[in-house]
C-alpha cells in the first residue's frame, strides 16, 4: 500500500484534518480556522485540506468540508459556483497572429468584463439594456426556479442576475488563450455567479447567523454559523444554492461561445473546439456518497477528482495551468486543489510590488501590466509547482498550459 502524501493534524474536541500540504507554506491563522471549522459537531470523518490553503471568510480556501445533515453557507462562500472552463482546440501556436493585442480586444469586447463602481449608470461589467440572444435562450432554462426562489425571498430580484449572465465579473476572474507541451491553443476562463450568487450567499450566511443567536449556539466563529437538515432555511438554501451553481456553469458556457466567436473574427482559418473540455466549480456544496454514507461536501476552492474525472488548476498571471485527471482518492473525498492559493493578500501585493514587477512577471503575455492589477502578480501566489507536487495522488497531470494572452476583469 503507498504511504499517503497528507499530515494529519489533530486537536482535542475536533475531527481529524488530513492536508496535503508538504512543501507549500501554511499560515497559522489559516491552521486555526481549519481547527474551528473541525470543532464543528456534523463534520463527517475528517477535513481534507488541498495545497493551496490560505485564509478565508469562516473556513479556509482549498479545503473540503464533508458534514452530516448541515450545511455552513459561509464555506461555500458568496462567489457560489465559481469555477473554471477550458477547451481544446485544433488550432496550433503558429496559427495565432504575431501581434496578440487585437485577439485580447476583440475578447475583451465580446465578453464584458470589470465593473463600474459608481451604480447611478450602465456597469460595464453587464451587457446592458440588450443582452445577446445566447443570453436569452440561456435564461430561460435558469428563469423558473428563479421566480419561484425570489418569490420567497424578493430581495433577490434587483440583483442584475439576467445582465450578468455570460460576464466574466472581477478580481482574480480571467479569460486566457494558452499553449499546451504540444503548441495546441486552448481556451480557458475562470468566473462564477456573479452579482446574483454574491446576494444568494449573503443573505443566507445572515440568515445563518441569526439564526444560530436566536438558539444561542456556542460556535467557534460566527461566520461558521450553520443550517441543519429539516431547519426551517435549510431546503431554501439548498434549492438557491443550487440554482446559483447551474447560472455559474452556463455563465461560463455562454462566455466560452463567445471568446470562440471573438477568435473566429480575427483568425480566418477554420478550426474545431472541444477536443478535450471540462467545465468544473470550485465554489460549491452537493450531496455525495463517500466511506459508504450519504453527505453533503462543500468544496471551499477545491475541485472534485473522481477517478478519471477532468479538472482544471490554473496558476497565476504568467504562471503555467494544469489540466488534470483525478485519481478519486478516498481520503481527500475524491477532490484536488483549484489553483495556486493566495500567500499574501491583495492590499499587501499591491504595497509590495510595482508595475515593473507585473511587467517582468508577464514577460511574453499580451495583458494588462497596470496598477489596477498587480494584486494579481504571481508573486503573491504560491508556487503552482510545488502545490502539483503536495497532490501527486490526487490527480495525474495531462496537459500543462502556459497563457499567451490574458484578459482580467
Amino acid at each position: 500500500m503507498n504511504k499517503q502524501n497528507y499530515e494529519l493534524l489533530e486537536v482535542a474536541n475536533a475531527a481529524p484534518i488530513k492536508m496535503w500540504t508538504e512543501g507549500v507554506p501554511v499560515e497559522d491563522d489559516a491552521k486555526q480556522q481549519l481547527i474551528n471549522t473541525a470543532k464543528m459537531p456534523f463534520i463527517f470523518k475528517h477535513l481534507a485540506v488541498m495545497p493551496d490553503v490560505h485564509l478565508g471568510k469562516g473556513s479556509t480556501i482549498g479545503s473540503v468540508i464533508p458534514t452530516h445533515k448541515a450545511i455552513i453557507p459561509a464555506a461555500v462562500g458568496v462567489d457560489i459556483g465559481c469555477g473554471m472552463i477550458a477547451c481544446k482546440t485544433t488550432l496550433n501556436a503558429k496559427d495565432l497572429p504575431d501581434n496578440l493585442g487585437p485577439l485580447r480586444a476583440a475578447i475583451e469586447k465580446a465578453v464584458p468584463h470589470g465593473r463600474t463602481p459608481n451604480r447611478g449608470g450602465r456597469d460595464k461589467g453587464s451587457w446592458g439594456d440588450k443582452p445577446p440572444t445566447l443570453v436569452d435562450e440561456a435564461w430561460k432554462s435558469l428563469e423558473g426556479t428563479f421566480k419561484e426562489i425570489t418569490a420567497d425571498y424578493p430581495k433577490l430580484k434587483n440583483t442584475n442576475q439576467y445582465k450578468h449572465l455570460g460576464t466574466l465579473g472581477t478580481g482574480n476572474h480571467f479569460i486566457e488563450i494558452c499553449l499546451d507541451e504540444k503548441d495546441a491553443v486552448w481556451i480557458m476562463l475562470h468566473s462564477g455567479s456573479r452579482g446574483v450568487g454574491n446576494a444568494i450567499g449573503t443573505m443566507f450566511i445572515e440568515l445563518a447567523k441569526k439564526d444560530m443567536q436566536q438558539h444561542l449556539c456556542n460556535i467557534p466563529d460566527q461566520d461558521l454559523a450553520y443550517f441543519e437538515e429539516g431547519s426551517k432555511y435549510f431546503g431554501d438554501y439548498v434549492k438557491a444554492v443550487g440554482w446559483g451553481q447551474k447560472f455559474a456553469k452556463t455563465n461560463r458556457e455562454i462566455m466560452m461561445q463567445h471568446v470562440i466567436d471573438a477568435i473566429r473574427k480575427i483568425i480566418t482559418k477554420p478550426f474545431e473546439t472541444h477536443l478535450e473540455a471540462v467545465n468544473c466549480h470550485h465554489n460549491y456544496v452537493q450531496k455525495e456518497t463517500h466511506f459508504g454514507e450519504e453527505v453533503y461536501v462543500t468544496r471551499k476552492g477545491a475541485v472534485s477528482a473522481k477517478k478519471g474525472e477532468l479538472g482544471i488548476i490554473p496558476g497565476s498571471m504568467g504562471a503555467r495551468s494544469y489540466i488534470v485527471r483525478g485519481l478519486g482518492n478516498e481520503e481527500s473525498f475524491q477532490s484536488c486543489s483549484h489553483g495556486a492559493g493566495r500567500v499574501m493578500s491583495r492590499t499587501k501585493a499591491k504595497k509590495l510590488f510595482t508595475v515593473e514587477d507585473q511587467q517582468r512577471a508577464t514577460e511574453g503575455v499580451e495583458c494588462r501590466k497596470d496598477a489596477e492589477v498587480i494584486d494579481e502578480i504571481p508573486m503573491a501566489y504560491k508556487d503552482i509547482d510545488a502545490v502539483m507536487r503536495a497532490q501527486k495522488d490526487l490527480v495525474e497531470v495531462m496537459y500543462v498550459l502556459k497563457q499567451v494572452v490574458c484578459v482580467k476583469g
